[in-house]
């Protein structure tokens, strides 16, 4: 049965609502909704994102989920996720509960398809429209945001749209690549323009980023929050006794930016003086069958395994069971696997290419220049060598200190008081 703000409009479709959320389809019911206001006045934070987990890509922008779990501990969490278009539709926009728990790990989360048109731009305009209907639908159950959170620029411009029109502070985490490695089109650049010339904050997860961003002439009120490393799941072991041969650990896409086939030349070169070490490959990409193949031309199968994509409990197994993560990017933002690397104990061997070297310290491991397969087989050789000097209980205690849900959280939840502050003083 439609729900409210479907029986007022018909050019939106809504389904039955979420089941653990408490929102119902049922106008003026008597059962307090989940939603309510509690008596400490717990702010509640919208989601607005177009990158988020799916069932056919359950890997994808996992660190927007992150985010949201780190606030659920402090507020009210739900998320809209713009899966796309749906050629199908009757309707402009249509809303529909994502069920899947595995996929929702606790937060209420909504997907939301729009028409496509065959008029050129005007799918975007079923797209913008589909976030004001879905948000309206929300506030008709009791979900009326104090805030609202858009993930990625491109989906910044209608959420700052979306709250001009209700009074609403909007924030916008960013972490694309595109940024530093100088790919976004004029279109991309006015999106991204609009988004966080209105936004009330900017929140790359790196300096490096932000500074990227303002190459392009783009200023704002910027604050740097980091990703979130899951702590309850990426813990280190109790106890681990070396083993041989010791295990190094990749974990990230298979695609060019990830620099991969540079460490597979660096093992390559380190074969000869040792073979004490084997890789795992843990990921996924359209570069994979390259990969491999290029493993194999350099006599490094019996080496190199390719794990393919793995939940997040089984990379966790993985990396309590390794001894060195390697991460020979050519550009990243961030890195999230690299902090949850470091959350499990395990030392990081990482090349500068934009985030590592803002979270990387003395006795995490090291940093060498990115695309050098020299540089990159010398810090293999010296991390094999020197890897009991390092600390796993140090290393898993500095991530919590700087990532952990609890840390990360805390950040975002002042954020979003600073904002409301004003709005309650009025």
């Amino acid at each position: 049965m439609p729900g409210p703000s479907a029986r007022r409009d018909t050019s939106v479709s809504v389904t039955q609502a979420h089941p653990s959320t408490g929102l119902t389809n049922r106008a003026g019911q008597e059962r307090e909704s989940a939603f309510s206001e509690p008596a400490g006045r717990r702010l509640k934070i919208l989601f607005v994102t177009n990158w988020y987990p799916t069932l056919d890509e359950p890997a994808k922008a996992v660190w927007v989920r992150e985010h949201a779990k780190a606030v659920q501990l402090y507020a009210d969490v739900v998320v809209l996720h713009f899966a796309g278009t749906d050629a199908g539709l009757r309707t402009s926009s249509h809303v529909l509960p994502e069920t899947n728990e595995v996929l929702n790990e606790g937060i209420p989360t909504y997907r939301v398809r729009h028409r496509r048109s065959r008029i050129p731009h005007l799918s975007y305009l079923y797209y913008v429209r589909g976030l004001f209907r879905a948000y309206r639908h929300l506030s008709d159950q009791g979900f009326r945001p104090h805030i609202i959170h858009a993930h990625i620029y491109d989906v910044g411009g209608p959420a700052v749209l979306l709250g001009r029109r209700h009074s609403i502070p909007v924030v916008v985490s960013e972490q694309f690549s595109s940024f530093p490695r100088q790919l976004l089109g004029p279109l991309d650049l006015f999106k991204a323009w609009l988004a966080f010339r209105w936004a009330h904050r900017v929140l790359p997860v790196s300096l490096a980023l932000q500074r990227a961003i303002e190459t392009y002439g783009i200023h704002a009120h910027f604050q740097v929050v980091p990703n979130v490393a899951d702590t309850a799941i990426f813990a280190p072991p109790p106890a681990r006794e070396p083993t041989l041969p010791q295990r190094l650990l990749f974990v990230g896409q298979l695609v060019p930016i990830k620099g991969l086939p540079y460490l597979l030349h660096a093992l390559s070169a380190l074969r000869h003086p040792r073979a004490d070490w084997h890789l795992d490959i843990v990921g996924d990409g359209h570069a994979r069958q390259i990969y491999e193949s290029l493993a194999a031309e350099l006599g490094l199968s019996a080496n190199v395994s390719f794990h393919g994509l793995k939940t997040k409990r089984e990379v966790a197994h993985l990396m309590r069971g390794a001894d060195l993560f390697v991460l020979p990017s050519l550009c990243e933002t961030f890195s999230a696997p690299s902090v949850e690397a470091l959350a499990t104990g395990l030392p990081v061997l990482a090349t500068r290419c934009g985030g590592p070297e803002e979270f990387m310290r003395d006795g995490l491991g090291l940093l060498v220049p990115p695309g050098d397969t020299g540089a990159l087989t010398e810090g293999l050789h010296s991390m094999l060598d020197h890897l009991p000097a390092y600390s796993r209980h140090e290393v898993a205690q500095y991530a919590r200190d700087h990532f952990s849900p609890e840390v990360v959280g805390a950040i975002l939840h002042a954020i979003y008081r600073s904002l409301d502050a004003p709005k309650r003083s009025g």
